[in-house]
């Protein structure tokens, strides 16, 4: 399995006190050297933490593949169609959410999401959506045109540990993937993963690449970005 590390919160860091470090694109270059296979950003609409000038600086110095997650909205499609990362993760946004709170809803939003996604498509470019562990918006994802989801873990772990509503929400996400495994699509998954709830996911098999975030800065201001990454890069081995 894979590891992908979402650097969005070092640039948080930066933006607390408006200066220029720590630099987001440093932290990537460690987090590769120390296993991670993707680097994973979320540039908003408010430009909270990622700016257009990381994505510029994350496409031309990393060595592994630039995931950007964004909104399906046209501003956002142009400047994905002038960085042109390795892939779109389409997600849904709310000015006053702390983070992403849940899955696209796909179905609900699919004729505008068709044509968006055949844009991004042309242009060379790969697009994910971050969907809920829902057997009916992953179908629509299928029927869309994208071979690769991510799965919401947010849900599973944000349930207390070996309570009945963490069993059943690990049920869930693991139905979701084998679901999606079983259309045909690439598996990744992510969302509130840390160090500790992440046992119990690392044996879901469908999933080929967890991308994980906030835990690992977490941990990186203690112990450093490559330490941080390392541990948890061989956890998920």
């Amino acid at each position: 399995m894979k590891l992908a590390v979402n650097v969005d919160h070092f640039a948080t860091l930066r933006e607390a006190r408006a200066h220029t470090e720590p630099e987001p694109v440093l932290a990537a270059l460690l987090a590769e050297q120390a296993g991670a296979e993707g680097i994973v950003c979320h540039i908003r609409s408010d430009r909270r933490h990622i700016k257009e000038r990381d994505l510029h600086l994350l496409k031309k110095t990393i060595k592994t593949r630039l995931n950007v997650e964004m909104a399906a909205s046209d501003e956002m499609k142009k400047i994905a169609l002038e960085v042109k990362p390795d892939v779109v993760s389409l997600v849904p946004e709310r000015p006053d959410e702390l983070t992403t709170e849940g899955g696209l809803d796909v179905i609900k939003f699919q004729e505008h999401l068709g044509p968006h996604i055949k844009d991004l498509q042309e242009a060379g470019i790969k697009v994910s959506i971050f969907v809920d562990a829902n057997t009916d918006q992953i179908e629509m994802c299928h029927k869309l045109g994208v071979n690769l989801i991510e799965i919401n873990t947010g849900v599973y772990c944000d349930t207390k540990p070996d309570s009945l509503e963490r069993k059943e929400a690990l049920d869930d996400v693991a139905r979701a993937a084998r679901f999606g495994h079983e259309l045909g699509l690439t598996i990744h998954g992510g969302h509130g993963l840390d160090y500790k709830n992440i046992y119990p996911i690392l044996e879901i098999t469908e999933f080929v690449e967890l991308s994980i975030g906030f835990s690992i800065i977490a941990r990186a201001a203690i112990v450093g970005v490559e330490a941080a990454v390392r541990e948890m890069f061989f956890l998920i081995q």
